[in-house]
């Protein structure tokens, strides 16, 4: 279990900067992006705020760019938070997001009277290059387990993020079978707020962190036997600080 987890402690990489916003916002925006905020709902009316929720993005938000997905936070500080994010979109599909037709009136009337905190409105791109996503279906419940972990980038060596994150994308897509993993720029500055940056590791089921992991052996057969000390190193200096998140696929919740 324990070796499982650092495999994917190194897999999910999140790092978000300020130098990393500004080339996020330059070399990003043909990328999919999604909008996301974490919500507090009212433990006390849970199965109000479920069925009011389920029927919202049923009807506003169950197709193309408006679709939504929602996860619940299953570890660390938030857990029993809800995740609700909309996309895969271009920032144009929110100019045309639904609004009118009764939209506004019962997210505020239905939804919000049974959340306690809304937060963490954030805009994320993923970084195609990076990324390891190809094998993801719009089914989410093929892939309903997401391993998150954010970062902060390091202001002194930031400027070697790039490399450490090439170097792991290359022996994630070395790995054998199918290991859908992504990166994911914070595409607007955070400051010391931090999430910078995210990575996302996504499985089927549980079980997977009983497996044995492969990265190391990976990442030793595409960069040499003596690479490894070097890029935990290099790992470290990047990366100030880190987290991880497990999300949950709350089919009921969603909009697809």
């Amino acid at each position: 279990m324990l070796k499982k987890t650092l495999s994917l402690a190194l897999l999910t990489v999140m790092v978000f900067g300020a130098l990393v916003t500004v080339e996020a916002q330059e070399g990003t925006m043909e990328e999919p992006i999604w909008e996301s905020i974490m919500l507090t709902p009212d433990n006390t009316k849970l199965k109000v705020f479920g069925e009011n929720m389920r029927k919202h993005n049923q009807k506003y938000h169950n197709e193309g760019a408006h679709s939504v997905t929602v996860y619940t936070i299953n570890s660390g500080p938030n857990t029993g938070k809800v995740i609700w994010m909309m996309g895969p979109l271009k920032f144009a599909d929110l100019d045309t997001r639904p609004a009118a037709g009764g939209h506004d009136e019962d997210w505020r009337d239905n939804v919000m009277p049974y959340v306690k905190k809304i937060e963490s409105g954030e805009y994320w791109a993923q970084d195609d290059k990076l990324s390891n996503t190809s094998m993801l279906t719009p089914d989410n419940s093929i892939y309903p387990i997401l391993h998150v972990r954010y970062w902060e980038v390091n202001s002194e060596h930031g400027h070697s993020l790039d490399r450490v994150l090439k170097q792991i994308s290359d022996a994630v897509k070395a790995m054998e079978g199918e290991n859908p993993w992504g990166v994911y720029d914070n595409l607007f500055r955070q400051g010391n707020l931090g999430r910078h940056m995210a990575s996302v590791g996504f499985s089927k089921k549980w079980a997977e962190y009983d497996e044995d992991p492969t990265f190391k052996a990976a990442y030793l057969k595409i960069h040499g036997n003596d690479s490894w000390e070097t890029f935990i190193r290099d790992y470290d200096q990047v990366l100030d600080n880190s987290w991880d998140e497990i999300w949950v696929y709350d089919k009921n919740l969603s909009g697809d």
